[in-house]
């Protein structure tokens, strides 16, 4: 077995290094895209770019091994023609099964797979398959694919140690707290529990969120109204809206990503009070150690895979309730069928979380102090348009629900004041750069390109720049961020 590269100490950033996983493991969850041009080969799926991809985002890359896993059950399952979804439980394919059939108009069917369940379905349906893996997020790991495969597939749950430990970290029973196979699972769980989507009614997103939360919304809800500035008038009107008993649930982000606004949440959770609208908040960006929504919220939702691991080795969600929700009890019993019964965290993985769990408090108390600190130089640098990080934006919103002693976070985006040099600050960057954050090594992207290439304009138009650029900090030392930084902005 060859040495694992210290990507804090040694960074992916090279061209050479594109397609090689981040972090060096066998399940990571990011992968290297080190150039401008690599990134919108990726985004077009050029040939050059795709056949070096050793591993993704297991959302938007199928993982070697869990390919194989298809192939294997392509082969002994599929007729000509047809091709196939593997999914980790019964309930999961059955949603699948409607949802696919529904929007591709094309007949499905279900087969088991010497005990996995699999969706089987016309190549024309291709496209549809695709997107209900990665919205639903209900997808088999990797490491449950490689004990699948090795015939030593395990059964049991480790998911209650899980809840147990972030029930302290948030102060909140661990009765109610949930636990899932990935955040976006968590994300349409959530919205499957609230009550005014089976009568018909849409949610409403305030703030620009990460692209597939609104999807979810879009695809698996009866559709979303959507406020990306929610200030000012437009923002009174939705309040009033929402004080109307229009929606079926009001969705935010705390901060946003990756603008890292903060609404006014207070005034939000009076509004949703006034009418037992639920609030649906999530705090991935930052983290349950910096925040305190459960005051607030009626559902926090968090991507476990994030800032709680830490290491960018393994994919969860979670999913908390807040007891003195008027919906608390219809929640508790739909999130506790939809987190065992049709996307639980495998237990492999499960321990490899509760592991690395272990070290979430001082982790991020280095990755605060980092992220404020990288915040305010690139704030203070001439060739720097905007930054946006919640020591900067909104701040007075988020330091209204930031938790007693907690911090502003990791996450932080900023523009150049020539934004056709971003490009070569990119190229010139020397950290690991690729998808995903809250991995212990300083991570970058361009992040409007990888979340919404085909939809530029739009993005534009919502107030994030085609020529963003996203930062993960890590737990390097402030000062050779800040020499990396200084370095790539000559070229700015």
């Amino acid at each position: 077995m060859g040495v694992t590269r210290d990507l804090t100490a040694d960074p992916a950033w090279k061209e050479e290094d594109l397609g090689i996983p981040l972090p060096d493991s066998p399940h990571a969850c990011s992968v290297c895209l080190p150039t401008w041009d690599s990134v919108i080969g990726y985004e077009e799926s050029r040939d050059k770019v795709v056949r070096r991809m050793q591993s993704g985002y297991p959302r938007f890359f199928r993982h070697p091994v869990v390919e194989r896993l298809f192939s294997a059950a392509r082969a002994e399952i599929a007729g000509e023609g047809e091709d196939v979804l593997v999914l980790p439980t019964r309930g999961s394919v059955q949603r699948a099964h409607r949802w696919v059939e529904r929007r591709a108009e094309a007949a499905v069917r279900i087969a088991s797979f010497h005990g996995l369940q699999v969706l089987v379905y016309p190549i024309k349906a291709q496209t549809e398959a695709k997107l209900y893996w990665r919205f639903a997020g209900e997808v088999v790991s990797s490491r449950q694919a490689q004990d699948y495969l090795d015939g030593h597939l395990r059964e049991g749950t480790k998911s209650h140690l899980i809840a147990r430990a972030m029930s302290k970290h948030m102060g909140i029973p661990a009765s109610d707290v949930f636990v899932f196979s990935s955040g976006m699972s968590a994300v349409s769980a959530a919205l499957r529990a609230l009550p005014g989507l089976r009568e018909g009614r849409k949610t409403l997103q305030l703030e620009f969120p990460y692209v597939d939360c609104l999807k979810v919304q879009e695809h698996f809800g009866n559709g979303v109204v959507y406020l990306n500035d929610a200030t000012g008038e437009s923002f009174d009107e939705a309040l009033r809206r929402i004080r109307q008993g229009e929606f079926a649930g009001v969705f935010t982000e705390v901060p946003s990503n990756p603008l890292l606004r903060t609404v006014d949440l207070i005034r939000v959770a009076e509004a949703c009070a006034a009418s037992s609208t639920p609030l649906v908040v999530d705090d991935s960006a930052t983290g349950p150690l910096n925040v305190q929504l459960m005051d607030h919220a009626d559902i926090v939702t968090s991507s476990l895979t994030k800032w709680v691991s830490g290491k960018g080795d393994v994919m969860a969600g979670m999913v908390s309730v807040r007891a003195g929700s008027p919906h608390a009890k219809d929640f508790r019993a739909s999130l506790e069928v939809d987190s065992k019964e049709v996307a639980p965290l495998y237990i492999g993985d499960a321990e490899v979380l509760l592991s690395n769990l272990k070290t979430y408090p001082k982790r991020m108390t280095a990755v605060n102090a980092n992220g404020t600190g990288l915040a305010a130089w690139l704030n203070q640098h001439p060739a720097v348009a905007k930054v946006w990080h919640p020591s900067l934006v909104h701040t007075t919103s988020y330091e209204a629900v930031m938790r007693p002693g907690g911090g502003y976070g990791g996450l932080l985006s900023f523009t150049l004041k020539a934004p056709k040099k971003t490009s070569k600050v990119f190229d010139a960057l020397r950290v690991n750069k690729g998808p995903s954050f809250g991995t212990p090594f300083t991570l970058a992207c361009p992040y409007t390109l990888l979340a919404h290439y085909d939809e530029l304009e739009w993005a534009e138009g919502c107030g994030v720049p085609s020529h963003l650029l996203r930062v993960s900090c890590g737990l390097e030392p402030l000062e050779s961020l800040i020499a990396v930084f200084s370095e790539a902005l000559a070229f700015g």
